[in-house]
């Protein structure tokens, strides 16, 4: 009798255990999924325009393709983290916030050296010259149902120690979403079919030398994540904020 009930706790325990792994995981991936909008997501792609001496310039282009969320003052955040050791020698129509660490160069410098960075949207009434077509919105976009000509934003750079082909260029990763605050997970960059574009005559189409991908999707439960605190299974205590778990809106 004694050894039945052990096997069954035993049993009880094990299940207990399973129960809160698979718990866990289930988390895990519903973290990036939105319940009002369960197909709508922020595209980023990159279309590499033409190759430099030193690397490329790529036009960058993001599409709001959810059916509800616009992105509000004061607009989006667009970060990634260098493969190698890229730098961004210039940009239009967005600018890198923090120039970086350029001491290495003694000649010209770059726009940005940083190897992880912050890129926002130019400001309304940015001069002619440093605009190309769908920037310098100040980060706002609208959504595609509703103003089918304010839900894209496009800025241009010239990327510098990269790649020079489709072979040697190594795919930035890393990559974070504000818009304008947290709730966005990017996933990795893919590189997909070259964008093709019509001539303004509608007589020519050409296409990019490389294009790639990344997703992004938004999690109410990541937008307004509580802290989080726990009891480890072998009775640590993880330490929490004051507010334990999460008591939102609190000073």
């Amino acid at each position: 009798m004694d050894y039945c009930l052990t096997s069954l706790t035993k049993i009880s325990i094990s299940t207990i255990f399973l129960a809160i792994l698979l718990s866990s995981f289930s988390f895990t991936l519903t973290e990036a999924y939105d319940a009002q909008d369960p197909n709508g997501n922020i595209t980023i792609k990159w279309d590499v325009m033409s190759w430099t001496p030193d690397g490329y310039v790529a036009v960058v282009t993001i599409y709001n393709f959810e059916q509800y969320r616009y992105i509000s003052p004061p607009g989006w955040t667009l970060g990634w983290t260098w493969a190698k050791k890229e730098v961004i020698w210039s940009m239009l129509g967005g600018q890198a916030t923090e120039e970086g660490d350029c001491s290495v160069f003694k000649g010209a410098v770059p726009h940005s050296c940083k190897k992880t960075p912050t890129i926002v949207d130019l400001l309304p009434g940015a001069p002619y010259n440093q605009q190309i077509a769908n920037c310098c919105k100040g980060g706002v976009l609208s959504v595609r149902g509703l103003d089918p000509n304010n839900y894209i934003s496009s800025f241009q750079l010239s990327v510098g120690i990269a790649g020079t082909t489709n072979k040697t260029v190594k795919l930035p990763k890393n990559f974070t979403l504000l818009a304008p605050g947290p709730g966005y997970t990017c996933g990795p960059a893919i590189v997909g079919k070259p964008t093709k574009f019509i001539t303004p005559d509608g007589r020519r189409v050409t296409q990019a030398m490389m294009t790639w991908n990344v997703i992004c999707t938004y999690s109410q439960r990541l937008a307004g994540k509580p802290p989080s605190c726990c009891s480890s299974l072998n009775g640590t205590i993880v330490p929490c904020n004051t507010c334990t778990c999460g008591c939102r809106n609190n000073a």
